[in-house]
């Protein structure tokens, strides 16, 4: 049994603002690294295998700031990258309020492409074939992935069986830990958005 311990960044200034999405840029925030502090003194004892992270800095900042502790290397994935947001990437939450196609994609998100993008159900595909590639690859141990809310969500609705459409439900808040173990009988989704990883111990 593999045990995955799915990770979201820590706190950037784009979160609740506008739409980072796979941009550049985008950083933790002072928040953040604050966050991700104490998210790596609280797994310091939880023997990991691998860490794995999306390219992005967000992720990349705070998967190294884990993996130096426990001295590995961080692995990028690219399939655990950013939900791609298309023409969407860089606007304000506040104007995109106010567009009828981004209020369907919120409403209807297993069949609504952002203009230019990705749909969910890529993200989704993407993402759990990244995470079982990772239990195929450690057997038995224990992966920190770290990746990027959306990307998180569609992972843990596939293994809960969770329509796409309604992503809302799932909060996934900055620095969490959400957990599966996956076997050759399955993955079972332990924990969701979580502050620590004592089930993964």
């Amino acid at each position: 049994m593999t045990a995955i311990l799915l990770i979201r960044h820590g706190l950037t200034d784009a979160i609740n603002q506008y739409v980072a999405g796979t941009g550049e840029g985008t950083p933790l925030n002072a928040e953040g690294r604050a966050q991700v502090a104490r998210l790596s003194a609280r797994l310091r004892d939880v023997r990991m295998t691998a860490v794995l992270s999306s390219p992005l800095i967000r992720t990349r900042e705070t998967a190294e700031a884990i993996a130096q502790v426990h001295h590995l290397p961080v692995e990028i994935v690219a399939g655990l990258t950013e939900f791609e947001f298309g023409e969407w990437t860089g606007r304000p939450f506040r104007e995109l309020d106010a567009d009828p196609e981004w209020q369907r994609f919120n409403r209807v998100r297993g069949l609504t492409r952002p203009p230019g993008g990705e749909l969910m159900l890529d993200v989704q595909q993407r993402a759990v074939t990244a995470l079982l590639e990772a239990a195929a690859t450690y057997p038995g141990g224990r992966v920190v992935v770290v990746s990027h809310a959306d990307v998180i969500r569609a992972a843990l609705m596939y293994f809960l069986g969770i329509p796409l459409d309604l992503v809302h439900r799932l909060e996934i808040a900055p620095a969490s830990v959400s957990i599966v173990t996956i076997d050759p009988n399955g993955a079972v989704v332990r924990r969701v958005n979580g502050d620590n990883a004592d089930e993964a111990r």
